[in-house]
């Protein structure tokens, strides 16, 4: 598939964490991955479903943890061009927090944060695109959430960026609107204006799983805890909000 073709689709994931080996413990329990390193830095990890990789975990820099960054997930959207891309999103109102870099015989990657905070990655693979435009399957990351102080002009925002296409919205009552996003009648995620409780604006991976339950389970059996769920969305499927041990917070789905 070439670049264009997949402009705008969520490619892959890179947990940045405190403890790389205790992360890999623990994930590679509840989801059906494996690891294996990464030829092209010794700090840095694949993670594989079914022996094709589809993310990566790294410890964060000493620096960075200092400075305060805790434990998260990060999600790449696939870009025909990183340079134009970063250089588009700070014209929108956003900022480049890292890159673009590039990474030989892989793409060139940058780190790029929303008009209201919210950080995502930005990946132009040097030839085909991870992933695939099907429905995810068990173990792959089925929906992205955005936690947002103005999800009206965040839709705007990725709208431009990235050809996100408002496909339908939800009242959810005293929590507002949720708004759904997608392109090309795939639907990727949602977005919605954040409670209080919620420090910041943020985005929320889920991986797919068989039932969310007794996966829920084993997180907190595992030392990793359950901030909401499981519980049923509208639609009919299942979602537990998580954390792991080391403090990224990462979700369950099932279409049950």
């Amino acid at each position: 598939m070439p670049k264009n073709a997949a402009h705008g689709r969520i490619v892959w994931h890179d947990l940045l964490t405190t403890d790389h080996a205790a992360a890999r413990s623990f994930y590679t329990q509840v989801a059906p991955w494996k690891t294996q390193p990464w030829e092209g830095a010794k700090d840095y990890e694949l993670w594989t479903l079914n022996g094709e990789p589809i993310g990566g975990v790294t410890n964060i820099a000493s620096e960075t943890a200092t400075a305060g960054m805790p434990p998260h997930w990060l999600a790449y959207v696939c870009v025909y061009d990183v340079d134009a891309c970063a250089r588009q999103a700070v014209s929108l109102g956003g900022k480049l927090r890292s890159g673009p870099e590039e990474v030989p015989h892989v793409g060139c990657w940058a780190v790029i944060s929303d008009p209201q905070g919210a950080t995502i990655g930005i990946f132009e693979p040097a030839d085909t695109p991870p992933g695939h435009d099907g429905d995810p399957a068990i173990g792959e990351f089925s929906w992205h959430e955005l936690v947002t102080d103005d999800y009206k002009a965040a839709r705007e925002f990725y709208r431009a960026l990235f050809r996100w296409e408002m496909m339908q919205e939800y009242d959810m009552g005293e929590m507002g609107i949720y708004s759904m996003f997608g392109q090309r009648g795939k639907m990727y995620g949602g977005m919605f204006n954040r409670p209080p409780q919620i420090p910041a604006p943020n985005w929320l991976c889920y991986i797919r799983v068989q039932t969310v339950k007794p996966v829920a389970d084993e997180v907190q059996r595992l030392g990793g805890s359950v901030m909401h769920g499981p519980m049923e969305v509208p639609g009919g499927d299942w979602i537990a909000q998580c954390m792991d041990p080391q403090g990224a917070a990462f979700a369950l789905h099932a279409k049950e």
